[in-house]
């Protein structure tokens, strides 16, 4: 190893050094402006609700909390909320008697949609300052990222 050329163990810890402190960084002003734009005053638990059953239609109850990081019986409370404000349904699973199944109602995909669309609005007017080769770069990383972390979905980690 030379000294101008580092390992490849070097370069993958300053790039997933860099991953985490780059995406909670991301994430927390996706969340701020989604609940900002929430025409509907959703907390934050319950937009991740939302985008969660929209993109899991038919989950259950312990889908929805481990997606949460919460007891069942918190996001059972969350949930209560959002069928009472008619965002989300709750069906009896025919084939389990004690599960139920959670599905978006359209009022939930509207809202949902219309908080999405204008965050990427936002994020959008943000990389507007970027020149179009910069933004090629981030997009090119993000496709990266995205591959990687998707091969995480279909294995648990290991350690």
């Amino acid at each position: 190893m030379t000294p101008d050329k580092p390992n490849q163990s070097t370069t993958s810890e300053k790039c997933a050094t860099g991953v985490m402190d780059t995406i909670p960084l991301v994430m927390r002003f996706i969340r701020a402006d989604m609940r900002a734009n929430s025409a509907a005053s959703l907390s934050i638990p319950q937009l991740r609700t939302l985008a969660f059953l929209n993109r899991s239609p038919g989950a259950s109850l312990s889908d929805l909390a481990d997606h949460l990081g919460v007891t069942c019986a918190t996001a059972s409370a969350t949930t209560e909320r959002l069928v009472q404000r008619n965002l989300v349904q709750r069906i009896d699973d025919p084939q389990e008697r004690r599960r139920v199944l959670l599905n978006l109602t359209e009022e939930g995909k509207h809202q949902l949609k219309q908080s999405q669309d204008q965050t990427r609005t936002h994020i959008a007017d943000l990389l507007a300052g970027l020149t179009p080769k910069q933004v090629s770069h981030i997009e090119e990383g993000l496709a990266l990222l995205k591959n990687v972390f998707e091969q995480t979905e279909l294995k648990p980690p290991q350690r």
